[in-house]
Formats: C-alpha cells, sequence, structure tokens
C-alpha cells in the first residue's frame, strides 16, 4: 500500500479511490468517506474534488460514487484491488500490540476470495478487545472494506478446533494464509484436527 501511496503521490488517494473501487455501487456522502478512510476531512474534499476532475467519480446532490464510464477503471481496479499491496509484515507488528498473539491468519478479502467466511482470525491469550478493533479500523481504511474477523482466545480455539467447530474449521480447510503462527499451533497440529 506504501508503494502505491508513493506512485499516485497520495496515500490518501489510494484509501478513498479503493473504497470507490470496492463498493462500486454504493454512494458516499463526504463524512462517509472521511469515516471509511480515516482521512482529514479536508484531505477527502481535496481528493474528491481531484477524482471528479478526472472522471473518476461522479456526483449526484451531496453523494458521490464510482463512475463507471472511467475510462482506466478496470486498470486501476487491477492495480489496486488485484494486486497483492498489502505489507503482511506490518498487519503482524500492529496486532502484536493487541496481546499475546498465538496465531494471524488472513482470508478472503486479502487473498481475493469472496466465498471466505472470515477475512482475519486471531488466537492469542490477553487480547484487547478494544486494541483488536481499533487495528481492523485501521486496516479496513487501508482496504476500503468492511472486513470480517473471528477472535479466540488459545484454549477456546483448542477446543473449538479439537471439536470440529464448524467456522474453525471453514476457515482452515478453505484458503488462507498463517501471517504469525507460535509453535504450540503448528500447521500439523492444525491439520490433525
Amino acid at each position: 500500500m506504501e508503494i502505491l501511496g508513493k506512485i499516485l503521490n497520495s496515500p490518501a488517494r489510494v484509501k478513498i479511490m479503493r473504497l470507490f473501487l470496492l463498493n462500486k455501487g454504493t454512494n458516499f456522502k463526504n463524512i462517509d468517506v472521511v469515516k471509511k478512510s480515516r482521512v482529514s476531512p479536508e484531505t477527502v474534499r481535496r481528493e474528491l474534488k481531484l477524482l471528479y476532475s478526472v472522471g473518476f467519480i461522479k456526483k449526484r446532490g451531496l453523494d458521490w460514487s464510482f463512475n463507471y464510464s472511467f475510462k482506466y477503471g478496470t486498470e486501476f481496479e487491477d492495480l489496486l484491488i488485484n494486486s497483492d499491496t498489502v505489507d503482511k509484515n506490518a498487519i503482524a507488528n500492529n496486532f502484536k500490540k493487541t496481546g499475546k498473539i498465538k496465531l494471524l491468519l488472513i482470508s478472503g478479502t486479502f487473498i481475493k476470495n469472496p466465498d471466505s467466511r472470515v477475512d482475519v482470525l486471531l488466537v492469542g491469550d490477553n487480547i484487547k478487545r478494544s486494541k483488536v478493533d481499533e487495528e481492523m479500523h485501521k486496516l479496513e481504511a487501508e482496504m476500503g472494506t468492511e472486513l470480517s474477523y473471528a477472535v479466540f482466545d488459545t484454549k477456546e480455539f483448542s477446543y473449538r478446533l479439537n471439536m470440529y467447530d464448524k467456522l474453525v474449521r471453514d476457515i482452515l480447510d478453505f484458503p488462507h494464509e498463517v501471517i504469525l503462527q507460535a509453535k504450540e499451533l503448528s500447521t500439523q497440529a492444525l491439520k490433525k484436527a
């Protein structure tokens, strides 16, 4: 994401463009763009004006939406949505601040699998839910879309894993990518259960 921000000369612009590309049929007011992208109101006004001037978005009353007739829509979608622009090390480092993380995996939006039940699975001890929520909101702003996630303490996760809990099995049996994993939650142990 940082690379795209430098190339496009504005990390805020990348966030806003992703927001419109991932929510093509949705109308947003300025305040909605501010909340979802976590960008200052002044920057949002400036970026929306620029994106409108090049035809990336259109305006109807007080609402902004993606302009389907934008000439380079497909190319920007490939660049901003379909390319792997997520810094996985940054994600791991941010979630390490939420508690003693034993397992962090990503799926869904991150690996372009719309059928996944969650985008992020977090397992650990002494996890501060408010910090997890805060980090998820930051990540949603970066990604440009709402993310679904599950958080378990290690004991509960182990119990669910051994009981063949449907949610846990759906996450582990389908495509996902492990970002962080403690020894006690080895890949072999996850596959055997």
